[in-house]
């Protein structure tokens, strides 16, 4: 916990850690709203799926121009002119007349989220490098702690009674802490790596950070989205029990992320990469055991277990010998959000053709991948 004393001690740590709680912020209440908006604009599913897709495309478009636009502005202007944007682009989605707007909408949400994203965690990486201090794992526990803001945010929906003036007061009260806290953040410059020349050997530790990132947030992305379908067929779950595995996932999943800098601080970064992929293959037994409490224990061990992966990534990722920051984090970004969108979908077909149960026997082999790669890492440490 000692990250997490660091971020709320020191206004040099709070304000890049609000920053990845601002964008769940966000994002979380844009989502619960999904259902308000399908029924405004008259729209089916498929035409939602297509609304959201673009959403996904804006996140995918600005990722080749994010470290350009990081190395011109320098790191800590590029994350406060994320934050502006993104505070702007939150309101869109809610307020569009129309269907054709609302996909425009999001297509600029999108793409704002994703310079954001990249550009934090390159702000965050430079920050440990300058400071000699670790405070990423903490640092995406607040983008968690964004997602349990937003879901205490909803019971205030009857009382306030309109999504674009609950939209409106999110981000007027995000955008104030930030507006009092980017002083703290706006000066930083990304340190220029010393450039070498392409090879597979300086390429080697990208694409294998690239194939770990994939696989655990599309490993993260198919718990999201089929655990509660997993407890229900599978183990046969009693009603009130449905969403106990996604419960236990975000909450281990959070407390991990905490925790995670001072393991990190300790054995290093690929280690606590081997030690998450280990605990996630016992939360994937577990599940597979087709006990309902077992397996919810099973979700749960497996939110400790990926809870270190991604923040790890992002910071191995952005130290890269031979890679500017925002290269190494933006290669990582693209890879772990391409396997969280088709992650699901691909797990979907296989438990159409086979069950869900092969599914997550599937992602179990995924896990163990992980395992081998940090054998590889530990060889070619970049």
């Amino acid at each position: 916990m000692k990250s997490l004393q660091l971020i709320f001690s020191n206004p040099r740590y709070f304000a890049p850690a609000w920053v990845f709680a601002s964008l769940n912020i966000w994002f979380g209440t844009w989502a619960i709203y999904i259902p308000t908006v399908k029924d405004k604009l008259g729209i089916d599913k498929a035409d939602l799926g297509i609304a959201i897709f673009c959403l996904s495309l804006g996140v995918f478009t600005i990722f080749p121009l994010a470290s350009k636009i990081i190395n011109k502005l320098g790191v800590g202007r590029a994350t406060w002119f994320g934050v502006l944007l993104g505070s702007a682009t939150a309101l869109f989605p809610l307020m569009v007349p129309n269907y054709y707007l609302l996909m425009v909408s999001l297509f600029v949400f999108g793409a704002s989220h994703g310079l954001l994203d990249i550009s934090m965690n390159t702000l965050v990486t430079e920050i440990e490098k300058e400071d000699e201090q670790k405070f990423m794992s903490a640092a995406h526990g607040f983008f968690s702690l964004g997602g349990i803001i937003v879901g205490l945010g909803s019971f205030l929906i009857p009382v306030i009674g309109s999504p674009i003036l609950h939209m409106g007061i999110t981000v007027v009260l995000v955008l104030g802490i930030n507006l009092y806290a980017y002083k703290n953040y706006i000066h930083i410059v990304a340190i220029p790596a010393e450039k070498e020349p392409f090879s597979l050997k300086l390429f080697k530790p990208l694409f294998l950070l690239g194939i770990v990132g994939f696989v655990s947030m599309g490993s993260e992305g198919a718990i999201i989205d089929w655990s509660g379908l997993y407890l229900k067929e599978i183990t046969m779950a009693p009603e009130v029990l449905i969403g106990s595995g996604f419960l236990a996932f975000s909450t281990t999943m959070t407390l991990g992320r905490f925790l995670g800098d001072g393991i990190s601080a300790k054995i290093g970064s690929v280690k606590i990469v081997a030690l998450g992929s280990l605990i996630a293959v016992v939360g994937y037994i577990l599940v597979l055991s087709g006990n309902t409490i077992l397996a919810i224990a099973g979700f749960a061990l497996n939110g400790l277990g990926f809870s270190v992966m991604v923040p790890e990534l992002f910071r191995i990722g952005g130290n890269v010998k031979g890679v500017d920051s925002s290269q190494g984090v933006a290669f990582i970004a693209g890879s772990g959000y391409t396997g969280f969108l088709l992650g699901p979908v691909i797990l979907g077909f296989l438990a159409e053709s086979a069950t869900l149960k092969h599914s997550f026997y599937a992602l179990l082999g995924c896990v163990l991948l992980i395992l081998a790669i940090t054998f590889l890492l530990r060889k070619n440490r970049p």
